[in-house]
């Protein structure tokens, strides 16, 4: 038996690999993904440091900054407050409003040349009605000689220039099968002569003018496209002049479903709206002596509803200023015999909501313009709040009354502030303090 060494074959022909031979070969592979992983540390690396110097760089002319404004004596905490105060100012909108009324809204003429007087210029201005005409006039031209113009023409206008009558012209007219009892042709002729665009969107300040639709009953807001149309439609006061057709749809007055158009401001984003009205802010129809003015004062109530509404859900931190006339100033929907005592009555009115709360950019030169009385027929005098005294003086002057002869309605409501009585006349409000309490009139009265 050999007490030597020996060695036992392997049973398989294949050689077998050694732990040598692994390291060896997955060398290369891991030479790749350390090198990847290298590359991408310094890459972030790189980008982290430019980061933090960039952060450095800002931090300090931030400090060198303060420093100088500190140097110069300006606070850092006053300084951030003006900036917010600026910014708050510029994301808040000046809306002008201007309600319909048929020939009362002469009064809106005497208020827009207080306005135009003073520097009011809104952001955008919305009209419905008769408001949708004195609107577009002083959005095409928000100045002086604009709203003098807009005047002259009031001024001009007779029953038959608005309300042709034909040869057969009666009372049997409401009872024809026909649209209207008068053409607009003679409305159509005005608007057109008066003012210099064509389109709404070329109005030097921007324009939406409301009409309802006789298609569902719903208001149509237009803001651009041809002018004339839509501002037709607006004032197309129903069994009055004919509905007016646009792109196949039939519309009437605006004034039916949104008479004075404050939501469509505040959907617009304005935080300060002024709104001009024809008549108080409460309605009280007179007596109507013809089926027609029967129908108007069944219309006025209806739509003076919304008014109501709109005044009582305000949204917080939106600011309304009414400026509106008095009652009994005019004796027929066709009658234009008093555009001028109007036209003064809007601007005693115009002329205390200006003194009051700031508006415009021209300081107010007190005392307030004197409000001329209007003759009646029967010789007595018409003071401004629509009642009736006394007898012309010795030589047949009617006499004058002052803007605080008749109630003022231009107490603003706000659901959350409202410009004190001192606030300086810079167009926007100034520090404001918490509204009182208002109760709004029934809508039924």
């Amino acid at each position: 038996m050999d007490g030597g060494c020996h060695t036992t074959p392997s049973d398989s022909g294949t050689p077998v690999a050694s732990d040598p031979m692994t390291v060896a070969a997955t060398s290369p592979l891991f030479a790749v993904v350390f090198t990847v992983f290298v590359v991408a540390a310094l890459v972030l690396v790189v980008l982290t440091l430019r980061f933090v110097i960039g952060q450095a760089r800002a931090n300090r002319t931030a400090w060198l900054d303060r420093r100088a404004g500190v140097d110069d004596g300006t606070a850092d905490g006053s300084a951030d407050g003006d900036e917010e105060d600026e910014e708050e100012e510029d994301e808040g909108l000046t809306a002008l409003v201007l309600a319909g009324g048929s020939t009362r809204g002469a009064i809106q003429i005497g208020m827009l040349q207080v306005l135009a007087e003073h520097g009011f210029v809104p952001d955008r201005v919305y009209g419905s009605s008769v408001g949708a005409i004195n609107g577009a006039g002083f959005a095409a031209d928000p100045t002086r000689a604009g709203v003098e113009r807009m005047a002259q023409i009031w001024l001009g206008l007779k029953r038959e220039d608005v309300y042709p009558q034909g040869r057969l012209h009666g009372p049997w007219l409401y009872l024809q099968q026909r649209d209207a009892v008068y053409s607009n042709s003679g409305l159509r002729t005005i608007v057109s002569l008066g003012f210099p665009f064509e389109r709404l969107e070329e109005s030097t300040i921007p324009l939406e003018v409301v009409a309802t639709s006789l298609t569902d009953g719903g208001e149509r807001w237009f803001t651009q496209g041809p002018a004339v149309a839509p501002i037709l439609a607006s004032a197309a006061m129903p069994a009055i002049f004919p509905p007016v057709e646009i792109d196949g749809e039939r519309y009437i007055d605006g004034g039916v479903v949104n008479n004075v158009p404050i939501q469509r401001a505040i959907d617009g984003g304005a935080t300060r709206i002024v709104v001009l009205l024809c008549s108080p802010p409460i309605v009280t129809p007179t007596p109507s002596r013809r089926p027609v003015e029967g129908m108007v004062n069944a219309l006025l109530i209806a739509i003076h509803a919304r008014f109501v509404r709109d005044m009582a859900h305000l949204p917080e931190g939106v600011e309304v200023i009414l400026c509106s006339g008095p009652e009994g100033t005019t004796r027929d929907f066709d009658d234009f015999s008093t555009t001028e005592h109007l036209i003064a009555l809007g601007r005693a009115e115009a002329s205390e909501i200006v003194r009051r709360y700031g508006l415009g950019t021209i300081p107010y030169p007190a005392p307030p313009v004197p409000v001329p009385t209007m003759a009646d027929p029967d010789g007595a005098i018409a003071e401004p709040d629509g009642t009736t005294t006394g007898t012309p003086g010795p030589d047949g002057e009617p006499g004058t009354a002052t803007a605080s002869g008749y109630p003022s309605s231009d107490v603003p409501l706000s659901a959350a502030s409202t410009a004190s009585p001192a606030s300086p006349p810079t167009g926007r409000p100034a520090a404001s303090t918490a509204a009182p309490p208002v109760t709004q009139p029934d809508p039924g009265t």
